[in-house]
């Protein structure tokens, strides 16, 4: 892992297949992200069919339309193959599996991006939970990794959003809607 800070600099452009909300392979790239003046929520779990991650990529699912509303994109991020996160996405939530799912799932089968963002476990060959939130500009304005038997919490992902998109200085324990400093 890398001790380098990533935080008020440039994020690392990436360029990944997916597995998109239709179900078609394509590309997903910040470059893309950032022509369309969308904010970038990228997040990176360990691999698919697994107990955590589902709650977690299911939450962020079903909460889409507030990323949406606030100019975001979603982008889910795994090792694994985007054959594996079709058969994922295509397995039932009853089954452990994801069902349909609001925004991509990007494969990152070389390892390359989980690296240059440090949170590759490189003996393992998986990442570690992290979630970073993407200026329209491409600076690396949050970034939040914890251990992969803990999930992460989409209120807060939220607030954290909403919060940077305030261009003000919002104190402990804001919440939208609440005046900033």
């Amino acid at each position: 892992m890398t001790d380098k800070r990533m935080v008020a600099k440039q994020a690392p452009r990436f360029e990944m297949e997916a597995v998109m909300t239709n179900k078609e392979f394509a590309k997903v790239s910040l470059e893309e992200n950032m022509k369309k003046d969308k904010w970038t929520v990228l997040f990176f779990y360990p691999m698919d069919f697994t107990f955590v991650c589902p709650t977690e990529i299911t939450s962020m699912s079903d909460r889409f339309d507030e990323f949406e509303d606030l100019d975001a994109e979603v982008i889910g991020v795994s090792t694994d193959t985007v054959h594996t996160h079709k058969a994922w996405i295509n397995t039932s939530r009853d089954d452990n599996g994801l069902g349909e799912l609001n925004y991509p799932l990007a494969a990152d089968t070389n390892h390359t991006v989980s690296r240059e963002y440090g949170v590759l476990v490189e003996d393992e060959g998986v990442a570690l939970r992290g979630l970073f939130i993407i200026s329209p500009e491409g600076e690396l304005m949050y970034s939040v990794v914890n251990h992969n038997n803990i999930g992460r919490d989409v209120d807060e992902t939220l607030r954290v959003l909403q919060a940077l998109q305030t261009g003000g200085l919002c104190p402990a324990n804001w919440k939208p809607g609440q005046e900033t400093l």
